[in-house]
């Protein structure tokens, strides 16, 4: 396991950018912390990083629940407004995952039947307003 702490959210997004440069073309990535830990400052790292989209064109998933970069390359999805297994199933995650997309999920420890096995975990915990402990586990 890799942790990295971050003091701003430049910082969170020169992460992400970091840790795209590590990705393969076909990644499932668990975005997993508490509400404002970074997630979605992390994802528009990540999106900027594989060059789909600068990080201000990145927006949280809430409600629209999956964001698509890049012609299909990057996928960024929320699951935080889903309660259940088949409300998942509903939005085509399947399909999704087995595409050869590198594949952002947050809140998707929610619903660990579902995740694929072969998949990142990165963990952001808030320390303080602006200071971020993110931990990654391959």
């Amino acid at each position: 396991m890799n942790v990295y702490e971050t003091r701003s959210e430049e910082e969170t997004i020169e992460l992400g950018r970091r840790i795209a440069a590590t990705l393969p073309s076909r990644a499932v990535v668990l975005l997993i912390g508490n509400l404002g830990a970074g997630k979605t400052t992390l994802a528009k790292g990540i999106v900027a990083g594989l060059g789909v989209a600068p990080p201000e064109e990145v927006s949280s998933p809430t409600f629209t629940l999956i964001h698509e970069y890049g012609g299909g390359r990057v996928y960024h999805v929320d699951l935080y407004r889903l309660d259940r297994p088949e409300d998942v199933a509903t939005i085509g995650l399947d399909e999704i995952l087995d595409r050869d997309a590198v594949v952002l999920i947050e809140w998707g420890e929610r619903f660990p039947r579902l995740m694929p096995e072969n998949r990142i975990e990165v963990r952001l915990d808030t320390i303080s307003n602006e200071y971020r402990q993110v931990s990654i586990k391959q």
